[in-house]
C-alpha cells in the first residue's frame, strides 16, 4: 500500500477520505488533522519519520493491511513545518471543516493551504531580517528571460526582463529566492535546473495572454501600463505563473498584492553573482554575519528596516538625485543628533509589513493585531519628530507614514491589552466592543458565584456537610457527595456517576443552569470568532494606506541606521560627480577595520580619464585584496545613500562593479579553479564598460608561468586600451609593472612592507610605483613552512636570480625586452614573436603580440 494508492471500497471510510485528498497532492506531504494531531499515512508517514526523526507506527488496518502512521502535535506543528521547509519539502495542511455533530461518517476535511518554502507568512517560520522570496523565470528561444519575484509576507511583487544567462544568474544571486518556478520542458541552463528550491510548472501557466488576464483581474485594472509592464511579455508570463501558484497554495484572496514594480537593470549598479560573493555583502566564507558589510551596518530598530537595508545593499542606485536626497537626509539626522530619538521610537514598532500580509490572508493572530495597534500608537510622536525637521525626504516620509487614528481607535476598542495567542481560546475581544458578546460572557462569568450559592443552599437543605458543586469538561456540572453521606441524598437528586469514595448527582435546577451556561460559552466563542473575522475584513479596507505607512517606517529606520553608523564608524559624506573617475582619500575597509585589533591603515585611490588602471604589487598578506575590496565597498555604500569610510570620496558615474578575487573548484559543474577564474574573467572582458569599476586579483595563477603571465598581460591591456574601465589589477607577476611603459592610462602602486632580518613587517600603506620584491619566502615562514624547506628554497632562489637571460632568437629577445619570458629559448610560445624587430616594437605591436599569444593558448 502506498500513500498515493487510489481509494476503493476495501478501505475504511476514513482512509477513503484520506486517499482522495492525497490523490490531489501526490508529490507533497499531507498533514491530516485528527483531533490534537496532524497524522501522516503510508509513504508520507515513512518519509516524514525519516526526515523529522519521529516514530513510525502501525495502527489498525485498511484494505486488509496495517496502516503506517506518524504524527505531530497540533500545538507544536510550526517547529516540524520549519524543519521540513528547510529540507525543501512542501506540506498540504488538511483541516476538519465539517461539524462532527452532523457527520454520519468521517468529519469532512479539505486542504486549506499548502505551505512551501517560498510562500511562508507565519512569523515562527520566517527569518525576521531576511526577505523570503518566491520567484518564477520564463524563457524564449533567443536567450532572453523574464523574472518575477514575490515576497508574499510583505506583498512586494517585482518583474524584469533580462538578456542572457549572466544577467539572470546575477539577479538570482541578488534575490536569493527560497523557491524558483520554471516552465516544464523549457530549454534552460543546466545550473538553473540544478538550483536548490526549483519547481517545474506547466508551460501554459507562463502563457503571456492568460497571465495578463490573471494579473489584471488580481489588480482590478484594464491593463498593466500603469505598472510599466507593457511590452514585457516574458516578465508578465513569469508573474502570471507566480500568481497562479500563490493562489493555488494559499486557497484565499490576496488583497495585499496590489500591483507590480518593474525593476530596470540600468537603474542600479549591476553586480554579477561572483562579485556579490566576493564582496561579502551579507555572507562570508566564515559564516560569521558580523564579518559582512550588512553585519557591520545593520543596527536597525525594526526587522522591516533590516530587510530594506539588505535590499539597498544588493541594489545600489544610479539615480544621483535620489542618492543626494538620502545623503542630505543622513546629514540632517546627524546635524540635529536626533537619529537616536527616531530609533528609540521605532523600537516600539512591530513588523507591520508581515502583520498586514497575515491580515490580508486572514491568518493574523490576536497578538499580531495587538502589535499593529501598539505600532500605530507610536505614530503621533514619530510624526512630531519628523515635523521638527525641514529635510525634504523626512517631510516626504512624514506624509507616507501618516497617523491612521481611525484604525488605531478600532483596534484599541476591539482587542484587549494582552491577548492570548489563538482566537480559538477566546478572551481576545475587549469588553464593551459588542453587547451580545458581553451578555454571553456575563452568563459564563457569573457561573462560579451561582455554584457557590447553590452549594451553600444544598448543604443547608440536605444537611450533607461534604456536599460539593463542581464542573469538569467530560461530565459537565455535578453535585458530589461522599459515599458515607449518600443515604442523606434527596429524592430529586439523579445519579450521574459513581466513584470509589463518592457519588455524583445532577438536579433539575443544576441541569437547566448547565444547559444555559454551556450554551452561552459556545455561543460566546462563536460570536467572538465572528467578530474577529469581521475585524480582519475592516482592516483589509485600510491595507493600501497601512502598507504605505509600513514602507515609510522601514525607510526611516534605514536612514536613521545610516546616520547612527556614520557617527559610530566615522563615516563621511561622499560626493557624486558627473565627471568620470574616483578620488578617495583615507579610504578604509568598513568590515576589516572592525575586526582588527591593530589600527587600520587608510589609503588613497586616484583614478581619472588619464589614469584608468592601477597595477598593484606587494607581498601576500600585504593588503592588496583589502585595498581593492574597500574601494568597491566605498563606491557601493555611496550608491545606497550611506556615508563612507574615508576622509573624502568623489565618485564619478559607475554602471557596474566587477570583482575577480579568489576562486575555488566547481566540482559539481566539472570546472577547475583555473576554469572558474577564466570564466569570470571572460564575463568581465565581455561586459565591462568605460564606466565600470573592475577589481582583478592574481589573474593567471592556475596554469604555467608563461601561459598565466601572457593572459594577465593581455587582459590588463584589453581593460586599459579597448574597454578603458577603472581597474585595480593586483598581481605577483613583476613583469606586469612594465605595462605603464607600453600603454597610457596605467600606473603602478604597491603595498609597502619592511624586511627585518629574515622577517617581514607589513605596513599596509599604498605607495606609488612598483614593489621591489614579492617576499614570498617570508610569508611562507610566517605560515610555518619548515626551516630546511625554506633554506633550500632560498638557495634555489639565489641560483635562479643569478641566471642570465639568453634568448636564442629575435623573437625571444623581444620577449625578454617586454619582460614576458625568461625561460628556455625553445618554448613554443616564443614562436609567436618571430619576425618582430626589438628596436622597432611599438605599444600597438606589443598588444598584437599578446593577442597572438592569447590565440595560441586558446
Amino acid at each position: 500500500m502506498t500513500g498515493t494508492a487510489p481509494a476503493n471500497a476495501a478501505h475504511t471510510p476514513m482512509m477513503q477520505q484520506y486517499l482522495r485528498i492525497k490523490a490531489g497532492h501526490p508529490d507533497i506531504l499531507v498533514f491530516y488533522r485528527m483531533g490534537d494531531f496532524y497524522e501522516l499515512f503510508y509513504d508520507d508517514a515513512r518519509r516524514a519519520a525519516a526526515l523529522l526523526d519521529i516514530t513510525l507506527t502501525q495502527r489498525g488496518q485498511s484494505a486488509g493491511e496495517p496502516i503506517p502512521m506518524a504524527g505531530v502535535p497540533v500545538h507544536s506543528v510550526e517547529q516540524y513545518l520549519g524543519r521540513l521547509l528547510k529540507l525543501g519539502e512542501s506540506v498540504a495542511i488538511c483541516e476538519q471543516v465539517g461539524d462532527p455533530a452532523k457527520s454520519k461518517g468521517p468529519v469532512e476535511r479539505k486542504v486549506v493551504r499548502i505551505v512551501t518554502p517560498g510562500t511562508l507568512t507565519d512569523e515562527a517560520l520566517l527569518d525576521e531580517r531576511r526577505d523570503n522570496l518566491l520567484a518564477a523565470v520564463a524563457v524564449d528561444g533567443e536567450g532572453d528571460y523574464g523574472l518575477a519575484a514575490l515576497d508574499l509576507a510583505s506583498g512586494r511583487f517585482t518583474v524584469q526582463e533580462l538578456a542572457g544567462e549572466e544577467a539572470l544568474a546575477g539577479e538570482l544571486e541578488r534575490l536569493a529566492p527560497s523557491e524558483l518556478l520554471r516552465p516544464d520542458g523549457a530549454a534552460l541552463p543546466a545550473w538553473l535546473e540544478q538550483r536548490p528550491g526549483g519547481r517545474t510548472r506547466p508551460a501554459w501557466e507562463f502563457d503571456t495572454d492568460s497571465a495578463y488576464r490573471r494579473l489584471t483581474e488580481q489588480f482590478g485594472t484594464r491593463d498593466l501600463a500603469g505598472f510599466g509592464c507593457q511590452g514585457l511579455p516574458l516578465a508578465v508570463g513569469a508573474a502570471g505563473c507566480l500568481l497562479a501558484y500563490v493562489q493555488e497554495t494559499q486557497r484565499a484572496a490576496l488583497p495585499h498584492l496590489r500591483g507590480l514594480a518593474h525593476e530596470r537593470r540600468e537603474d542600479a549598479i549591476i553586480l554579477d553573482a561572483a562579485s556579490r560573493r566576493n564582496l561579502e555583502l551579507d555572507s562570508a566564507p566564515s559564516g560569521e554575519r558580523r564579518h559582512t558589510l550588512l553585519g557591520v551596518l545593520d543596527t536597525a530598530a525594526t526587522s522591516m528596516g533590516s530587510r530594506l537595508l539588505r535590499r539597498w545593499l544588493h541594489r545600489p542606485l544610479r539615480d544621483a538625485t535620489r542618492l543626494h536626497q538620502r545623503h542630505q537626509c543622513v546629514g540632517a539626522l546627524l546635524d540635529n543628533c536626533n537619529y537616536t530619538a527616531f530609533q528609540d521610537n521605532l523600537r516600539g514598532i512591530s513588523d507591520m509589513e508581515r502583520i498586514l500580509s497575515r491580515v490580508a490572508l486572514k491568518s493574523a493572530r490576536p497578538r499580531d493585531l495587538a502589535g499593529l495597534r501598539d505600532s500605530l500608537g507610536q505614530l503621533p510622536a514619530l510624526r512630531g519628530l519628523l515635523q521638527a525637521s525641514d529635510d525634504p525626504l523626512l517631510a516626504e516620509l512624514r506624509q507616507r507614514i501618516g497617523e491612521h487614528p481611525q484604525v488605531h481607535k478600532l483596534l484599541r476598542r476591539a482587542i484587549i491589552d494582552s491577548p492570548p495567542v489563538l482566537i480559538r481560546d477566546g478572551g481576545v475581544i475587549a469588553a464593551g466592543y459588542d453587547s451580545e458578546l458581553d451578555e454571553l460572557r456575563s452568563l459564563s462569568e457569573h457561573a462560579d458565584q451561582f455554584l457557590l450559592d447553590l452549594e451553600t443552599r444544598e448543604r443547608e437543605r440536605t444537611g450533607i456537610s461534604t456536599l460539593k458543586v463542581r464542573y469538569n469538561r467530560v461530565h459537565g456540572y455535578y453535585i458530589e457527595v461522599s459515599r458515607a453521606q449518600s443515604d442523606l441524598v434527596p429524592a430529586d437528586y439523579q445519579r450521574r456517576q459513581t466513584l470509589k469514595g463518592a457519588e455524583r448527582y445532577i438536579t433539575p435546577e443544576l441541569k437547566a443552569f448547565e444547559d444555559k451556561v454551556l450554551s452561552a460559552r459556545e455561543r460566546a466563542l462563536a460570536r467572538e470568532k465572528a467578530l474577529y473575522d469581521a475585524l480582519l475584513d475592516q482592516l483589509c479596507e485600510h491595507l493600501a494606506t497601512l502598507q504605505g505607512c509600513a514602507e515609510g517606517l522601514a525607510e526611516l529606520d534605514v536612514l536613521a541606521t545610516l546616520a547612527e553608523r556614520a557617527e559610530a564608524l566615522d563615516l563621511r559624506r561622499p560626493s557624486l560627480s558627473p565627471t568620470p573617475g574616483l578620488s578617495i582619500h583615507g579610504g578604509r575597509h568598513p568590515v576589516v577595520e572592525q575586526v582588527l585589533d591593530a589600527p587600520f591603515v587608510p589609503n588613497d585611490v586616484e583614478l581619472d580619464d588619464a589614469r584608468r588602471m592601477l597595477v598593484i604589487t606587494g607581498p601576500n598578506m600585504g593588503g592588496k585584496s583589502t585595498f581593492m575590496r574597500q574601494t568597491a565597498l566605498i563606491v557601493l555604500l555611496a550608491h545606497i545613500g550611506s556615508f563612507v569610510p574615508a576622509e573624502s570620496a568623489v565618485i564619478g558615474p559607475i554602471d557596474r562593479i566587477f570583482t575577480r578575487i579568489g576562486a575555488s573548484d566547481d566540482l559539481a559543474g566539472g570546472r577547475s579553479t583555473f576554469m572558474v577564474e577564466m570564466t569570470e574573467t571572460a564575463n568581465i572582458l565581455h561586459n565591462a564598460s568605460e564606466h565600470s569599476l573592475v577589481l582583478m586579483d592574481e589573474i593567471g595563477r592556475g596554469t604555467s608561468t608563461y601561459d598565466g603571465l601572457s593572459l594577465a598581460w593581455a587582459c590588463a591591456a584589453d581593460l586599459a586600451q579597448r574597454i578603458r574601465a577603472f581597474t585595480l589589477f593586483a598581481t605577483h607577476y613583476f613583469e606586469l609593472t612594465q605595462l605603464p611603459e607600453h600603454y597610457p592610462g596605467i600606473a603602478n602602486v604597491h603595498l609597502d612592507a619592511m624586511e627585518h632580518g629574515e622577517r617581514i613587517v607589513f605596513l599596509h600603506a599604498v605607495k606609488e610605483g612598483p614593489a621591489d620584491r614579492s617576499y614570498g619566502l617570508h610569508v611562507a615562514a610566517l605560515a610555518g613552512i619548515p626551516q630546511p624547506v625554506l633554506r633550500q628554497a632560498r638557495e634555489r632562489l639565489r641560483e635562479l636570480e643569478a641566471q642570465p637571460i639568453e634568448p636564442a632568437t629575435a623573437g625571444a629577445a623581444d620577449g625578454a625586452q617586454l619582460g614576458l619570458f625568461s625561460g628556455p629559448a625553445d618554448h613554443p610560445l616564443l614562436e609567436a614573436l618571430e619576425g618582430i624587430e626589438p628596436d622597432e616594437l611599438t605599444p600597438r605591436q606589443a598588444l598584437d603580440v599578446l593577442y597572438r599569444l592569447k590565440g595560441l593558448l586558446e
